[in-house]
């Protein structure tokens, strides 16, 4: 379990290879404003390295692994029956949805299902890692936020088959012995939430697996999710709420929303309600967005309804002035 502390400051990164000392002035600029969490997407080797400069430090790193989403995993792009499928039959390995990183496997698929669970291991395995951080845990976005749907020319009101995903035929045969019906088939609302709640609960089964795993090698599972329960329930089919993890890190970004600060507030409450009591609980707030004064508002937002802390998207995006905002936190 992840302990909580008064105030849990966190932010998301890239790994880039650069000199140690490079590394060194990042954590010192970063620790001295009051960031001590670091979720990083790296290989294990990577991460171990990063362990080993920081061993004296007072920080904790994560290791962030994107799930489902694989754009350009070459393992996974020698499966094609790894997968997912989407209402239309279009397979995501050239059916790219919205985006050209969007290349999702299915949690239908046993191969795509242990590929994720090796990847997990890996991460999990070095030793000192604070959590393995699970991004894209979930299906393709059946709904885009309101600002991307702008963005990218599409209209989304009802659900669209090219964007529907979850038609592997391997789900589509348990559903029909499930419920005998071939979800292809589903023309009526009540069998529809059936066939929504089947692959919630396919993409939960795995997160169980997941944790497992990680806390069979010592660490915590913590994961990146939508922003409320009842929105990842329906826009990405996340069930979140659900899944025993020792961290949840929501990504309250309300520009994608079109919404005001005190969005974040209520989704915080939100989330707080349904999740279990000892899950520790960081607001995602993308920083990029956000002026020092709003950065400022997002957080106390956040902390004034009950959040752990808040978790920065991403550290790229951290000005000298966001760090001084954030340093009053402290």
């Amino acid at each position: 379990m992840i302990k909580s502390e008064k105030i849990l400051m966190g932010t998301w990164l890239n790994y880039k290879k650069q000199p140690d000392s490079a590394w060194i002035e990042f954590f010192k600029k970063l620790t001295s404003s009051g960031i001590s969490h670091f979720f990083i997407h790296a290989s294990a080797k990577e991460l171990h390295y990063l362990l080993s400069l920081t061993k004296n430090w007072d920080i904790k790193i994560h290791g962030w692994v994107w799930a489902f989403n694989r754009p350009n995993d070459k393992k996974a792009m020698k499966n094609l029956d790894w997968y997912s499928i989407n209402r239309k039959g279009d397979n995501s390995y050239d059916a790219r949805p919205y985006v050209e990183y969007y290349q999702w496997l299915s949690p239908f698929s046993s191969g795509a299902t242990n590929h994720i669970k090796n990847n997990i291991k890996k991460i999990s395995e070095v030793k000192g890692i604070a959590s393995v951080h699970i991004d894209y845990v979930r299906y393709c976005d059946v709904f885009l936020p309101s600002t991307l749907q702008k963005k990218y020319k599409i209209e989304q009101r009802e659900v669209l088959h090219e964007y529907d995903y979850g038609y592997h035929k391997n789900g589509r045969r348990q559903f029909l012995k499930l419920h005998g019906v071939d979800p292809i088939n589903i023309n009526n609302a009540s069998m529809y939430d059936k066939w929504i709640k089947f692959r919630h609960n396919a993409i939960t089964k795995i997160v169980k697996e997941l944790k497992v795993i990680a806390n069979n090698n010592g660490t915590n599972l913590s994961a990146a999710v939508f922003p409320t329960p009842e929105m990842s329930k329906r826009m990405v089919l996340q069930d979140w709420a659900s899944w025993n993890i020792d961290m949840v890190c929501p990504m309250n970004y309300h520009h994608f929303y079109g919404e005001n600060i005190d969005w974040i507030g209520k989704n915080v409450r939100l989330g707080l309600k349904e999740i279990n009591p000892e899950c520790i609980y960081l607001s995602g707030i993308y920083a990029g967005s956000l002026s020092p004064n709003m950065l400022g508002k997002a957080i106390k937002v956040s902390l004034e309804n009950n959040a752990s802390g808040v978790n920065f998207f991403s550290a790229s995006n951290l000005s000298n002035e966001h760090l001084k905002v954030i340093k009053t936190f402290k």
